[in-house]
């Protein structure tokens, strides 16, 4: 990594297919990180595991993942890009970690209440830890800046307190992370639930990358505008969600303003609008489905790309767990 940048790191879990919403809301940003940053990204399999996944779907969700990271823009040339189970300083430094992370913060973060909720018959320790895990994916790399949604930042706060907690008593060991909120990036709502953001678990609304252009073009079609008789294009989220969210998506597709678009479909109404959205966002996705495609049909570069990545993050990984284990004195191995 270039010494004279700083490092960004972030994680996505391989919880399903990736969508338009995570591709705007995150990874265009990611993609836009890598010529000013050192970046490193992470597939990060180990906190999947906090809810009960079906084994072969999991593996096949991880190779999707990075296949899919890889084409939407990651260069394993510029980035380190690899997945966590892959590197074992992870869940050692996570260990560790655990034991200079207070019960009363872990009780306190909010996703810890919610997925309790959702998963009563499963509410088990790691779900309970996992920041801890979160916490290590970022101090390994020691990290600067780590890109998040108003949902993770309480993660991050977690983070620094345990930096700040671990750096009082052994020196300076760590690098003091600051959540990266970034300048663009879209929040995608879903096509049928407007009010509601674009997620797999409301599938009629939500856009795949790896939708056919029939099937893009059929959602949109479908999306909810509104029912009001003038039936114009004009943004207004509170009055007319389901045309505000068309308009936000064609805005980050294309680049144009609200403004522009209004301009653009004057007169038109709502038959010309959707269908002009969805072939957008089909030509947007298009080169990304079919590079994905091309990537997963050759297993073998994959799995080369995944090994150097994770070659080049353990390395890194293991100079700053030496240098842990150490202060808290464990014998050399």
């Amino acid at each position: 990594m270039e010494t004279n940048k700083k490092v960004i790191f972030s994680g996505i879990q391989p919880s399903g297919a990736l969508h338009l919403g995570n591709y705007l809301g995150a990874l265009r940003n990611w993609v836009a990180l890598q010529d000013e940053y050192n970046c490193v990204y992470c597939v990060v399999d180990e906190h999947a595991i906090t809810v009960r996944q079906d084994p072969a779907a999991l593996r096949r969700q991880t190779l999707e993942l990075f296949a899919q990271l890889v084409a939407c823009g990651i260069d394993p040339e510029k980035s380190i890009l690899f997945i966590q189970s892959h590197v074992p300083a992870h869940a050692e430094l996570a260990w560790v970690l655990n034991c200079y992370t207070m019960f009363g913060e872990l009780s306190r973060m909010t996703q810890f209440k919610d997925k309790s909720a959702k998963h009563a018959d499963n509410v088990n320790a790691g779900l309970f830890t996992y920041p801890s895990l979160m916490a290590a994916d970022i101090m390994l790399y020691q990290a600067d800046l780590v890109p998040v949604g108003e949902d993770q930042k309480q993660h991050v706060e977690l983070t620094r307190n345990i930096v700040q907690r671990f750096n009082g008593i052994y020196g300076d060991v760590f690098t003091m992370p600051d959540a990266y909120i970034p300048k663009v990036g879209a929040r995608v709502m879903s096509l049928n639930q407007p009010d509601s953001k674009m997620s797999k678990s409301i599938p009629e609304g939500c856009v795949y990358l790896m939708d056919s252009p029939d099937e893009i073009m059929r959602k949109f079609k479908r999306a909810i505008t509104d029912s009001d008789t003038e039936r114009c294009v004009r943004y207004d989220r509170a009055n007319k969600p389901g045309v505000a969210t068309l308009i936000d998506i064609y805005a980050a597709v294309t680049g144009k303003s609200y403004e522009q678009i209004e301009e653009e479909f004057a007169g038109k109404g709502y038959g010309a609008f959707k269908p002009a959205v969805g072939e957008a966002v089909v030509e947007l996705l298009r080169p990304l489905r079919e590079e994905a495609t091309r990537l997963l049909a050759d297993k073998a570069y994959l799995e080369g790309l995944y090994r150097a990545g994770a070659e080049k993050a353990a390395s890194i990984a293991q100079r700053t767990l030496r240098k842990v284990h150490k202060k808290v004195g464990f014998l050399p191995r």
